[in-house]
């Protein structure tokens, strides 16, 4: 899809630590994936509601 394979994504791991810091890369992974979690769950609500309203017009 990107492009990423194994590599890239060892190279972004790496520079996540850098960044980061190996004791802050657990909390980062876990709000990024509640906050990715969020994003799909609030696109499907939106998705409901518009199937809703075309249902009564």
């Amino acid at each position: 899809m990107f492009g990423f394979g194994m590599p890239e994504m060892i190279i972004v791991l790496v520079i996540a630590l850098v960044v980061v810091g190996p004791s802050k890369l657990p909390q980062l992974g876990q709000s990024l994936g509640t906050s990715i979690k969020n994003f799909k769950k609030g696109m499907n609500e939106d998705d409901v509601k518009i199937i809703e309203k075309t249902k009564e017009a």
